[in-house]
């Protein structure tokens, strides 16, 4: 597990992943021509209260991957 630490709404916070979430959430970020934290924003501002962040990202990652592979 490794921490990444961003900064969300004007507040520094990390979250934790597995490396191989971060590894992806680099490369999607770097596809879509957008910074890792804007990401993460987005993901934090459409996440279910319910829902941690770290969670979050990774579900985001998985959809996103699934999505690549069903436009292939």
């Amino acid at each position: 597990m490794k921490k990444l630490s961003v900064s969300l709404s004007g507040h520094q916070t990390s979250i934790t992943l597995e490396p191989e979430f971060i590894d992806a959430l680099h490369a999607l970020a770097a596809r879509a021509g957008k910074p890792i934290a804007t990401i993460i924003n987005e993901i934090d501002e459409s996440r279910p209260a319910n829902t941690n962040l770290s969670s979050a990202v990774r579900v985001w990652v998985l959809n996103q991957m699934i999505l690549r592979i069903a436009q292939n």
